[in-house]
């Protein structure tokens, strides 16, 4: 089972801390234990340099039937049992032992009859140096790794805040704010040396303005093409409402009265996309107004006042979105087609096959329909203009037991 971490586990600070920290304490470890082991070999071969010295000139008393120095003897006590074996069989040899509470050098070598001569060196003072080693190893490392820690936490900071600076921008570039660039100066100074985070930074600028000027001019051609389309098109109505009655009269009229109603779409998505519209605000009651839309519309629409409310809000552009959203569920939707206000949350439900997936997923798409539908997809993408503009929040989902619910919460009032 794999071990869920915290929020703050992933973040690169703290991974770039844990990695500088490890191996900053195995530095200090390698290079602590290879100082500890060079001190003590060498401390160790001075002091048995200094008791086989000892032991051959005690050996040389001995040998002469003189008196043994003080610390030397023939099978002293605290002699360990492995070198007094070793001098038994007729070899030379030393080892650090613990005698009454004291580190002891001892030397120790053959002797008459089967005995072992021996000296003892105090190893008090070499302990306790390699011991004072060892703690100043310990203290020096735990402040190199405590000032590498903070200087690469410095470090790696510096170039975190910049990259969540540069995170922050991207966001609010897909969140429809084409104006948000990084401006990261490093990008401007080319006599400055560009890391990899100015290069993003210098990337996510070009891209974003590169988005901007694509997307402007495809409104600026949008708005052109339906603004240019209205003159012919009032003068092809002028037209049509001279001919003669009759079924293909009809159709001619229907099919210009289609074409302008695309046209005025398109001129009301055009200046929805400039981001410069302004609301003209109002109180206005929500169940009224609900049912004025409903009327409005001429259609077969319950509306269900669960629980009504005063709202300030843009008459005009409310009731556009609204009549967007009972408009696309009578004719996508199946009946009945119910509007329900509560508080200041609207719904409009049909009991239909439901909204695509897609639109479900991403929003609605222009000019994109599935299903055999008719129409060019642009009712509830003004929709949601529309209520962008009022500072209200639509979403389309369906319902458990069928049908599409398309929800409108506006802002409530102070």
């Amino acid at each position: 089972m794999r071990i869920a971490l915290p929020r703050w586990a992933g973040t690169l600070a703290v991974k770039a801390a844990v990695f500088i920290t490890v191996m900053c304490c195995a530095l200090a470890a390698l290079l602590g234990i290879l100082v500890h082991v060079s001190v003590t070999n060498q401390t160790v071969e001075q002091a048995r340099d200094l008791a086989l010295s000892r032991l051959e000139d005690t050996t040389k008393a001995f040998e002469a039937g003189d008196a043994l120095p003080p610390g030397a003897g023939v099978d002293p006590a605290g002699l360990p049992a492995s070198l007094r074996a070793l001098a038994v069989a007729g070899r030379r040899g030393t080892v650090v032992a613990s005698h009454q509470g004291r580190p002891i050098m001892w030397a120790a070598g053959p002797a008459a009859g089967h005995r072992a001569l021996a000296v003892e060196v105090d190893y008090s003072q070499q302990s306790r140096t390699i011991a004072g080693l060892d703690q100043s190893i310990l203290w020096s490392a735990g402040l190199a790794i405590g000032a590498t820690v903070l200087v690469g936490a410095f470090a790696v900071t510096r170039v975190t805040r910049r990259l969540h600076g540069t995170a922050r921008v991207a966001r609010r570039i897909s969140g429809g704010d084409l104006d948000a660039r990084v401006d990261d100066p490093r990008t401007k100074d080319p006599t400055r040396p560009q890391d990899e985070v100015a290069a993003v930074a210098a990337a996510l600028d070009t891209m974003a303005s590169t988005l901007q000027s694509k997307l402007l001019s495809e409104q600026r051609f949008t708005a052109d093409v339906a603004h240019e389309l209205r003159t012919p098109l009032t003068g092809l109505h002028a037209a049509a409402e001279l001919l003669p009655p009759g079924r293909p009269t009809e159709l001619v009229r229907d099919r210009v009265a289609a074409l302008r109603t695309l046209t005025e779409d398109l001129l009301e998505i055009s200046r929805l996309d400039t981001g410069r519209e302004r609301q003209e605000v109002d109180t206005e009651e929500l169940g009224a107004l609900a049912g004025r839309v409903v009327r409005a519309s001429g259609t077969d629409t319950e509306v269900r006042i669960v629980r009504d409310a005063r709202v300030e809000t843009d008459r005009r552009r409310l009731e556009r979105v609204l009549g967007n959203l009972v408009a696309n569920a009578h004719k996508h939707g199946g009946p009945p087609v119910v509007l329900t206000v509560d508080g200041p949350v609207v719904t409009v439900r049909d009991h239909g096959d439901g909204f695509p997936e897609y639109l479900v997923a991403h929003g609605p798409q222009r000019f994109r329909t599935e299903g055999g539908a008719k129409g060019h997809g642009l009712g509830l993408t003004i929709a949601l203009g529309q209520a962008e503009v009022l500072g209200a929040r639509l979403s389309f989902v369906n319902a458990v037991d069928g049908g599409a619910v398309a929800t409108l919460t506006l802002p409530a009032e102070d």
